[in-house]
């Protein structure tokens, strides 16, 4: 097939590349290598290694779009803002990219003279939850909204039934769970994924929204604060430097391997794949953050030390783990990698890398300056 991935030159779209590649697809790229993610050799470096078509461009750009669709016959749609934190103040900036970039998309796709794509795959996120869901000991299933900043600043972190109030327990989050996203990250990644399903209806196309979890893995960016806590808790336990947890530690993900993440996303091109889905793609077990930062400092035989700090960020969640039964039904899709191993292989690859430029603490004064990180 000839395949346009967008953000191909991401930490994703990379590893997806190197397994389509491998399958004998034809890749189109299209990439703005922000400075954001990419370090000033990026391009070279990307190019090295990729053997299709680059298109160096933006999405908020209509003629990349017309340029890049061009005799396409699926579309992995990647290209996107992704710093949860972030989105809840550079609001403009996630809504031009995340929705703006799709509705282009789309619009493009619609009003082609020729259209030839068949398949469309967008990155959804399991942020489009919120919450997502918990279980209550009175009211049974519920799906709690936000937590109140008086219980978090009264250090009560868990989210409370909507009905009684009484504090519940997380669960596995199926797709069926209602949109109630916490972020306004989660709140573009819904309407994007709305957008493109509505439009596969629309124009007779197979389209798969996929509602990654954590991922992580080899290749993601160690400088960008927003990437996730293992690339910041690995650059801090290097230098030996204390890390610091928001809330009590127990706060926990869902941490899904990029192999895993790949091999869901390249099984929405095969020919057996048809329809609209929204699918969950994770590992389906839960790790809090306690855990994750003592298993860093372990790896790298650090003498960082853990303060819990109490701090919370208004729009985190508390929980989130993956009910993947749709995902096994609809991809065949297994996890073949639990949390233990993909960290080893992610911790080994970081110890070869050089410590990421220390952005984290500006990224958290941000925060606390506009008010939305307490603590």
């Amino acid at each position: 097939m000839n395949v346009l991935i967008t953000g191909g030159a991401g930490f994703i779209g990379r590893h997806l590349i190197s397994v389509l590649q491998a399958q004998g697809h034809t890749l189109t790229v299209v990439d703005n290598f922000s400075p954001q993610v990419h370090d000033a050799d990026s391009v070279a470096k990307f190019n090295s290694v990729f053997h299709g078509k680059l298109i160096k461009g933006d999405v908020r750009n209509r003629e990349v779009w017309v340029e890049a669709l061009d005799e396409q016959d699926a579309v992995v749609h990647l290209a996107a803002e992704t710093g949860t934190g972030q989105s809840m103040y550079e609001i403009q900036r996630y809504e031009a990219v995340n929705m703006g970039g799709t509705a282009l998309l789309l619009d493009c796709l619609v009003n082609q003279k020729r259209r030839t794509v068949s398949k469309l795959v967008v990155a959804s996120s399991r942020a489009v939850y919120g919450e997502g869901a918990y279980m209550c000991q009175e009211h049974g299933l519920v799906q709690p909204t936000g937590r109140l900043e008086v219980d978090l600043t009264a250090g009560n972190f868990e989210p409370r039934c909507p009905h009684c109030s009484r504090f519940a327990t997380a669960t596995l989050t199926g797709e069926s769970t209602t949109f109630s996203p916490t972020s306004f990250y989660g709140l573009t990644k819904q309407v994007q994924e709305q957008m493109v399903l509505m439009y596969g209806r629309v124009l007779g196309l197979s389209a798969v929204a996929l509602r990654y979890q954590n991922v992580f893995g080899p290749g993601q960016s160690l400088s960008n604060p927003y990437t996730g806590i293992l690339a910041i808790f690995s650059n801090l336990a290097r230098e030996n430097r204390p890390i610091q947890i928001f809330e009590d530690g127990l706060e926990s993900r869902d941490f899904v391997y990029i192999d895993d993440v790949v091999n869901a996303t390249a099984a929405c091109l095969a020919t057996s794949v048809s329809g609209v889905h929204a699918l969950n793609i994770g590992s389906g077990v839960p790790t809090n953050v306690l855990q994750v930062a003592r298993a860093v400092i372990a790896y790298f035989k650090s003498a960082s030390t853990v303060s819990v700090t109490g701090a919370f960020r208004k729009g985190d969640i508390r929980h989130n783990v993956a009910n993947l039964e749709s995902a096994a039904r609809v991809l065949g899709f297994t996890p073949s990698f639990n949390f233990d191993q993909g960290l080893n292989h992610f911790l080994d690859w970081a110890a070869a890398s050089s410590v990421g430029k220390d952005a984290y603490q500006a990224s958290l004064q941000e925060m606390r300056d506009k008010g939305l990180l307490v603590g």
